[in-house]
């Protein structure tokens, strides 16, 4: 399913966090994001706005070898991937992946396309892309969820 789309310009780092507390308000009771980008692109600063937003104090930081960073907050339960090392998409069944997935969970995944078949769909998928000095994320809807969810997120368009 894919229907609509918002595009969000950010100026700097402090926009891109502040996307994130945004993102984060409309995701609490669980979502699958993806995240596509370029190196430095964005994306762990997106995903610290979205993890600091619902609680985490400490650093955000991308888990480029160990593919998964849990955060067990008070409410919610964050799950942050990054699959841009993975060998092969079967070691994600040798670390449960499935079981990360099972709960009301927010997965945020960072270079999906390497653990396709392995992970499921999301409910938006997010591209951050270069635009001048400055970066633009495009939000689209891939799930009924996710345009529920895009929906809310109008207003900080």
């Amino acid at each position: 399913m894919t229907t609509g789309h918002i595009k969000f310009d950010l100026a700097d780092e402090p926009a891109t966090v502040a996307m994130g507390n945004k993102i984060a308000q409309v995701v609490r009771q669980g979502a699958v994001l993806f995240l596509h980008g370029d190196l430095g692109a964005g994306k762990t600063t997106l995903t610290r706005g979205i993890v600091q937003s619902l609680g985490h104090s400490g650093k955000v930081k991308s888990p480029t070898y160990t593919l998964v960073e849990p955060y067990e907050l008070e409410d919610v339960s964050i799950y942050h991937f990054d699959l841009y090392r993975l060998g092969s998409p079967e070691e994600l069944e040798y670390m449960g992946i499935r079981d990360y997935f099972a709960n009301h969970a927010i997965c945020v995944v960072e270079w999906p396309e390497k653990g396709e078949g392995f992970i499921p769909s999301p409910d938006i998928d997010i591209t951050m892309q270069y635009a001048g000095e400055g970066r633009q994320a495009i939000l689209q809807a891939k799930s009924s969820r996710g345009e529920a969810l895009l929906k809310q997120l109008q207003d900080y368009a």
